[in-house]
């Protein structure tokens, strides 16, 4: 089976999760330098237990995304949508960049781009806020490429082998976002 092409940028294209990428997402949550990134909390992931949480999102009809090297049609990590708030316009953004070949490459960027533009011009949103982990420089780096803006820190609130670290919360409006992808279609129509 094939991914789908939903969202298309230059490198990467997101395309719905599906069940069987649940091998793949387990050995990216089961790899300690990649989750200490990304997890509040290191956990170990069963591939039954990675299969529970995809079937609950398909379920749910959350927005997450696997994200697709355009190249190779190879999942690289996953992007998401949380608790999207429809009256107030707001949601939670998350993402994953599994495979560590693929760091520093510009996919992280692309595929915030991507997200953001859906959750802007597909479901209107007006705030996507995030939280990242003061010492992951390159995503704070994307970030801010992207347009999201520092709103706080929390202080000292991450701990890893007896260093404290602060979870920096940033967000950006639509006002603040240029839509590279989705606005290039609604402009043929």
């Amino acid at each position: 089976m094939s991914y789908f092409k939903k969202l298309v940028g230059e490198k990467c294209y997101l395309s719905p999760i599906r069940m069987e990428d649940a091998e793949v997402y387990a050995k990216w949550f089961n790899d300690m330098e990649m989750v200490l990134y990304v997890a509040p909390h290191p956990a170990v992931i069963s591939l039954e237990k990675e299969k529970e949480f995809i079937d609950n999102q398909l379920k749910s009809g959350a927005p997450i995304f696997g994200i697709i090297d355009i190249k190779t049609d190879k999942i690289i990590g996953n992007t998401s949508l949380m608790n999207v708030d429809e009256i107030n316009g707001t949601a939670m953004f998350g993402i994953t960049i599994g495979e560590k070949d693929y760091w520093n490459k510009g996919f992280g960027t692309e595929a915030t781009g991507l997200i953001l533009d859906y959750g802007f011009n597909i479901l209107n949103l007006h705030n996507i806020m995030l939280c990242v982990f003061d010492f992951n420089k390159r995503a704070i780096a994307s970030y801010k490429k992207i347009g999201f803006k520092e709103i706080g820190i929390r202080r000292e609130d991450r701990q890893i082998a007896k260093h404290r670290y602060n979870t920096i919360f940033m967000d950006i409006l639509s006002s603040e976002f240029e839509s590279p992808y989705i606005k290039g279609i609604a402009d043929k129509l």
